[in-house]
């Protein structure tokens, strides 16, 4: 029974790491080997926390089963009248002692390999603008031979100084534990950043998104930012498309790099392809003149510029229409909470017909209460919840290292458990735990962008560096994330025996509760939301108007489509009625027409087409000054006709 929770939580798992990937990633357009390092690494990372609450559980059976063995010991003594003995049953999801190291060395060595070696190799890979593969691949080598090579260097230099001191000897297992130490601190102090702003934010967020006015003013504060990287990514993308226009003109038919030429073509959107061409009908021989022609280094510099101009610019039109929904419904909402019909209204229905939740269960008056009373009164229950179960982890990360007495809440907790020798609440203790923790530290990877060089964007419009990106973070927190876990509940002796010294989390606590990191950020020029500031303001007016201009855009569209769907619909109905009813009269016209009918329209037509030709010599009327005669005459000679 064991093997099969374990395996069914190994394909929760998997299929949760598809999901968010295929959400976030795009399954038709980005490298196969991207998309599985990514797809490992996230499903690696989410299955070591897993495996991280089995080893607790199982650890916490074989805790509570030695302290059942003492108390029986000590019952023992006791008059046999007097004698209670406890039994500790195996659970049923127990997993025996040999699998899970096995496991957790595969696992963890996986994700070490993915996030020192294979992840960085193919980030270089997919931003590498080569036209082969070999090329790709020589891009790769040489960019992680000198990011490695730094750490190398470093590496030998502290090898050295070791080495000359005579108070340090140094084996290969102390070497072995030195790295593993390393990359774990690295990890920790990301976590401590990750974490310590999840704790804050997550709550914050909530809370903020059950009052509908501020969450208003924030998305027309976005809008506003959106609209300005939306018109940089358009001019970027010009100027890479004219940097493109003349090496194609430049670059001829036979010319060996044409190749190359029509590759980067292939990169461009449709209506640059259309207006550039493929220059195929000039015959020119490219070494007939001494014009200077790009090299080869240019034109890959050129093909990573256009993947990532096109790429930013579709990212940045998807993000604008998602966010013009989105400002276009929470101003439904601010009209709706006065309809004394509760019945929810919006400005532009979907397109899409409604299935049979809208029908039946998600019905006008249920979405009106939800969106309009209920909700905000759920987010903010939720939010006070997320509060208490952050204060909770910030007194557990404050208190770790206090044993005697456990001033943990989370190893309290666990303890009462352990003696009530009740498994299933040490699993649900463990599994809250841990997911409350992955959640904020997750949750986080997902938010945080680092200007375009990294950025998680939904509905497929991440790039492939920064999927990737986001797999190294994520195999690089997931063990400091696992290692903090046991030390928060007294399951790991090395960290709870630690000295009375305040972790990092007391300090950023403070930090992330004040928005210390977006005042900073707001005055280094990175325009951040706030409540009251000037710039901030201006943001929110600025975004206002540009949703009231994309409103009224779109109001218009929708009044012109169904125009056009009216009349299309009563002149179909006309058509049909009087279809019938012509064709009829003109077949008795046709009877009742002698042989001279045809003659006659002949004449008429030609009258007809000198009319036309006298329509056409006639000159545009001057207005700012007197018309000449020859106007006047002819314009005579149109009044008669």
């Amino acid at each position: 029974m064991s093997a099969v929770a374990l395996a069914l939580e190994v394909v929760v798992v998997f299929f949760l790491a598809l999901f968010l990937l295929h959400r976030y990633g795009d399954f038709h357009k980005q490298h196969r080997m991207v998309l599985f390092a990514t797809l490992l690494a996230w499903f690696l990372c989410f299955l070591i926390t897993i495996y991280n609450q089995c080893k607790t559980d199982n650890k916490a059976h074989l805790v509570a089963s030695d302290t059942l063995k003492s108390d029986n010991s000590s019952n023992s003594s006791v008059l046999p009248t007097q004698r209670v003995l406890k039994t500790c049953h195996k659970p049923w999801s127990y997993i025996p002692d040999g699998i899970l190291p096995v496991f957790w060395r595969v696992v963890y060595w996986t994700s070490q390999f993915l996030t020192w070696l294979l992840i960085p190799f193919m980030q270089s890979y997919a931003r590498s603008g080569g036209f082969s593969i070999s090329g790709k691949v020589k891009t790769a080598l040489i960019e992680n031979a000198i990011y490695y090579g730094t750490y190398l260097l470093i590496f030998c230099s502290l090898l050295i100084y070791v080495a000359v001191n005579p108070k340090w000897h140094l084996t290969w297992s102390d070497l072995r534990t030195i790295g593993i130490t390393a990359a774990n601190t690295w990890g920790l102090f990301l976590l401590v950043l990750l974490l310590g702003y999840g704790l804050v934010e997550i709550p914050r967020s909530f809370w903020r998104a059950s009052c509908h006015g501020q969450l208003l003013a924030k998305t027309y504060f976005k809008a506003a930012k959106l609209m300005t990287e939306k018109a940089d990514a358009e001019e970027n993308l010009e100027d890479v498309m004219e940097d493109v226009r003349t090496v194609n003109e430049t670059i001829k038919y036979n010319h060996p790099l044409r190749k190359c030429i029509d590759t980067i073509l292939n990169k461009c959107p449709v209506e640059y392809q259309k207006k550039m061409g493929r220059n195929m009908d000039d015959y020119e021989d490219f070494d007939d003149k001494g014009n200077p022609y790009p090299s080869k280094k240019s034109l890959v510099k050129l093909h990573k510029q256009v993947i990532y101009a096109v790429q930013r610019h579709n990212r940045t039109q998807v993000q604008w229409q998602i966010l013009l929904d989105e400002a276009f419904h929470l101003e439904d909402v601010a009209k709706n909470e006065t309809s004394s019909t509760h019945q929810f209204v919006h400005s532009f229905p979907s397109a899409e017909p409604s299935g049979w939740i809208s029908k039946y269960l998600y019905t006008p008056t249920v979405e009106w209460y939800w969106e309009c009373v209920f909700r905000r009164w759920c987010y903010r229950v939720l939010a006070v919840v997320l509060c208490m179960f952050s204060a909770a982890v910030v007194w557990s990360e404050c208190t770790f290292f206090s044993t005697q007495p456990v001033l943990s809440l989370f190893a309290v907790f666990i303890q009462l458990a352990e003696r009530d020798y009740n498994y299933v609440y040490i699993e649900m203790a463990c599994f809250v735990t841990i997911f409350f923790l992955c959640y904020c530290v997750y949750s986080t990877v997902f938010r945080i962008r680092v200007f375009n060089y990294y950025y998680l964007a939904p509905h497929h419009q991440t790039d492939a560096y920064s999927l990737q990106f986001s797999g190294m973070l994520f195999c690089r927190l997931t063990p400091p994330l696992c290692l903090n876990f046991l030390g928060v509940i007294h399951m790991d002796s090395t960290i709870s025996h630690q000295k009375r010294e305040p972790t990092a989390y007391n300090s950023l606590f403070v930090l992330v509760l004040s928005s210390l990191g977006t005042r900073c950020l707001n005055l280094l020029g990175f325009q951040q939301f706030m409540g009251e500031n000037d710039l901030t303001s201006d943001l929110v007016d600025e975004g206002r108007e540009l949703i009231r201009r994309e409103r009224r855009k779109r109001q218009r569209t929708e009044d012109g489509e169904g125009r056009r769907r009216e009349w299309r619909e009563r002149y179909s109905e006309q058509r049909e009625r009087y279809g019938g009813r012509n064709r009829s009269t003109y077949s008795e016209l046709k009877e009742t027409d002698g042989p001279g009918t045809d003659t006659g329209r002949a004449q008429s037509r030609r009258d007809r087409s000198d009319k036309a030709e006298l329509l056409q010599d006639v000159e545009p009327l001057d207005f700012t000054g007197e018309e000449p005669l020859e106007t006047d005459n002819r314009r005579s000679v149109l009044l008669y006709l």
